[in-house]
């Protein structure tokens, strides 16, 4: 049985660039074997993932994510059981949020800033499956 997951986080105090490279690189590495795949958009220490996979690859990465020194804040933002993925083509595509359009952002969060926090799950979707559309995540495997 297939699952979506998007969760929302915010980068360890102290952690840089380099941690989120070291996630996105591990991601990359580890996902395909488990057969997950999925999308990370990131904006200064505010991470937003979308997982998809098995239900146990998927819950057991999340499990190990909200445990990760790396991430503070956790919080998952929707879940759901699927019949297709909409994020099959990447391993772990990346969008830097700090690089897109701001009226793009403003069409589903209340400021041009990443704040999954502060809207419903399926806004953050929607704003990930334009990035799509628009061809602006980086790391598609297919």
């Amino acid at each position: 049985m297939l699952v979506r997951l998007l969760y929302a986080s915010r980068l360890a105090d102290g952690a840089g660039a380099e941690v989120v490279e070291a996630i996105v690189s591990q991601s990359r590495e580890n996902n395909p074997a488990n057969g997950i795949t999925g999308v990370l958009c990131y904006a200064g220490d505010v991470f937003m993932q979308v997982l998809e996979g098995g239900r146990a690859p998927v819950n057991a990465l999340y499990n190990r994510i909200a445990r990760d020194e790396r991430h503070r804040q956790v919080m998952l933002l929707h879940y759901e059981e699927i019949t297709e993925r909409r994020f099959g083509g990447w391993t772990m595509g990346q969008v830097n949020l700090a690089r897109i359009n701001p009226s793009v952002l403003l069409k589903y969060l209340e400021k041009p800033e990443l704040d999954p926090f502060s809207v419903p799950g399926c806004a953050s979707l929607a704003l990930l499956e334009e990035l799509i559309a628009t061809a602006q995540i980086m790391g598609r495997t297919a």
